[in-house]
């Protein structure tokens, strides 16, 4: 009598290849996998496009139970449970867009374990009844998605992730793996405490996106300026725009439809259904720009965004890196561009001065905008001080604006005098403080109706400054501030002296300043450079033929393209150009069931192309 021995259970490895179609793990992949596997909890930071989902999708399927994902947006769930879907994993989600019927069976489906991943909200999951719920289930893991939104002073705070760090008593013997692209040490450390990993192991990746080009330029007319931008990215091209208001939002989407842009706005004041809408479109639509506030963008999965614009100044790094990573996601070359000017240093001032909170939240505040003040001010390699931040080193990229055109350093401590001392005379003399305007007409020696009223004219400082150009004086008065040289103070933003301004003043302090933002030639946009320049004329044509059946196999089941596939795997379709489905295993991102469900019609469009 013969006894049958149970098959060995599929290793990391086959079930990355198997399931998601990749040959191997990258960096430390392949050791967070195995320590969540083996019940062991972990922090991973992780830049985006690095393959965060896979650290806990490939346990979840390796671990008994149901893997538990808290995901901070609902209107992204249901993309993220199609992509998983649609390599044969068992997955499904709760949240507040269900009606009863569609709650109760999934419900269901965990609670007789038929689920692998079950994904819900920081919100659902604080509550007592979510948790008595899974209670009554197996529970594989838990896996806390942008675990940066539980530091209460970071970028993007969001309170019902406190509560996360109950799960910790309800699930002692649960492995829990925390999960961001964007922490500082403070954050990371926070992250650790807060959710009560204290004891988990650390993975922490490069901070670098090598593929993202990082340009900020001098605000002048920033509409016009993005415009041109996005025209130099040439047609077609899918982007974010961030803007701080609704209502600069609203005036920008409309200025880019107005100049021939696919662009539509999205911000919080717009009503629910059109938010879904909007986001819908641009996940399944080609070519779409969104102007929005930072309410767009977490979680988003969508991997071929070429550029990620701010037409106003981020009010610190690690929202400036969070917002700019959803650019480039695939891998491929993309661009971060930024134009920021005078009146963004005072406004972003005057906000921390306004803020509610204790002396040490506006400290805090304060010490954000003056590292991304330093960012925008640098004379050297954009990446190397974006990575320094993060407390990483690096080394000039070549690829950053100041790297491709770097900027010229004059001695501005003359100049800085002469602003100094116009500031002090007006005030001793006069009792008077004004914005930059007005400082600068006196400076100049500008007559004008104000000048006149307040008698300017006859100031021992009067014209002293005529030397420089206006655009040239608001530069100066941009850098002091952004040094610490000048402080803005009261409801409209006026000048005044610092601390250390009397170095300065009294010549122990010399004023290096560069003459503007560097500019890249024309042409030498990263985004143009695509892997896409690789491919021959023929193989070009047929990516472009595989690009048009994606389209209108993803418009069929209505889901986002790169669900189906990504660019990377149709440009290797395209190279490779197999005439049997066998030539399509180990072809990066098809896995055992898109080779099942979509093999036979990717050979057919390679083979009808061919034989034209």
């Amino acid at each position: 009598m013969s006894t049958q021995t149970a098959p060995e259970p599929p290793t990391a490895l086959e079930i990355l290849q198997r399931v998601f179609g990749y040959e191997s793990f990258r960096g430390d992949q392949a050791a967070i996998v195995e320590t969540v596997r083996a019940g062991g909890n972990a922090v991973v930071l992780m830049p985006t496009g690095g393959g965060k989902s896979l650290c806990y999708q490939v346990p979840a399927l390796l671990r008994e139970g149901t893997a538990i994902v808290v995901s901070p947006l609902i209107a992204l769930m249901q993309d993220q449970v199609d992509a998983l879907l649609s390599v044969g994993v068992r997955a499904a989600f709760l949240n507040s867009t269900q009606d009863f019927e569609e709650r109760e069976r999934v419900e269901n489906a965990y609670l007789t374990g038929q689920l692998d991943l079950l994904y819900v909200a920081p919100e659902r999951l604080s509550s007592p009844q979510t948790k008595r719920f899974l209670a009554n289930g197996n529970v594989s893991l838990f896996a806390i998605d942008e675990a940066h939104c539980v530091s209460q002073w970071g970028h993007d705070f969001r309170p019902d992730y406190l509560a996360l760090g109950e799960l910790a008593d309800l699930w002692p013997d649960v492995p829990r793996i925390a999960l961001t692209a964007t922490a500082t040490e403070a954050t990371h450390r926070e992250i650790r405490q807060r959710l009560h990993l204290e004891d988990a192991a650390d993975f922490v990746s490069s901070f670098d996106r090598p593929n993202i080009q990082y340009r900020i330029v001098n605000k002048a007319e920033p509409r016009k300026q993005l415009l041109e931008f996005i025209r130099s990215e040439g047609d077609g091209q899918v982007g974010i725009v961030y803007a701080l208001s609704r209502k600069t939002v609203e005036a920008t989407a409309e200025f880019l439809r107005a100049n021939g842009i696919n662009a539509l706005p999205y911000h919080a004041g717009l009503p629910a259904e059109v938010r879904a809408h909007t986001q819908a479109r641009f996940l399944r639509e080609d070519g779409m720009v969104i102007v929005a506030t930072i309410a767009f963008g977490m979680g988003i999965d969508k991997p071929d965004v070429r550029f990620v614009a701010h037409i106003d100044l981020p009010k610190s790094i690690e929202g400036y890196y969070q917002e700019t990573g959803r650019a480039g996601r695939d891998g491929e070359p993309s661009v971060a561009w930024l134009t920021y000017g005078l009146q963004d240093v005072v406004q972003q001032r005057r906000m921390i001065d306004e803020s509610p909170g204790d002396a040490a939240h506006r400290r805090r505040l304060g010490q954000h905008l003056d590292a991304m003040l330093a960012l925008c001010e640098t004379v050297e390699c954009r990446r190397v001080n974006l990575l320094a931040y993060f407390g990483e080193r690096g080394t000039a990229c070549g690829n950053c604006d100041v790297c491709l055109n770097p900027p010229q350093v004059w001695d501005g401590t003359v100049p800085a005098q002469k602003l100094l001392s116009t500031i002090v005379r007006l005030q001793r003399e006069r009792n008077q403080s004004f914005g930059a305007g007005q400082l600068i007409d006196i400076l100049r020696g500008k007559t004008t109706p104000r000048t006149q009223q307040w008698s300017h004219e006859t100031l021992a400082t009067w014209g002293i400054g005529n030397d420089l150009s206006e655009p040239q004086w608001r530069g100066v008065i941009r850098q002091l501030l952004a040094r610490g040289l000048l402080i803005t103070q009261g409801e409209y933003g006026t000048l005044a002296l610092s601390q250390t301004s009397a170095a300065v003043l009294q010549g122990a302090q010399t004023v290096p300043l560069r003459t503007e933002m560097a500019r890249i030639p024309r042409g030498s946009s990263s985004a143009k450079r695509s892997a896409l320049a690789d491919l021959a004329p023929r193989e070009l044509e047929l990516f472009e033929e595989l690009r048009a059946w994606r389209a209108s196999e993803a418009q069929e089941q209505g889901v986002p393209a790169y669900i189906i596939f990504g660019d990377a795997t149709l440009r290797e379709v395209a190279q490779a150009r197999p005439l049997d489905e066998s030539r399509l295993a180990g072809i990066t991102g098809i896995g055992q069931k898109k080779l099942e469900r979509y093999g036979a019609d990717l050979v057919d469009v390679v083979r009808t192309y061919l034989e034209r």
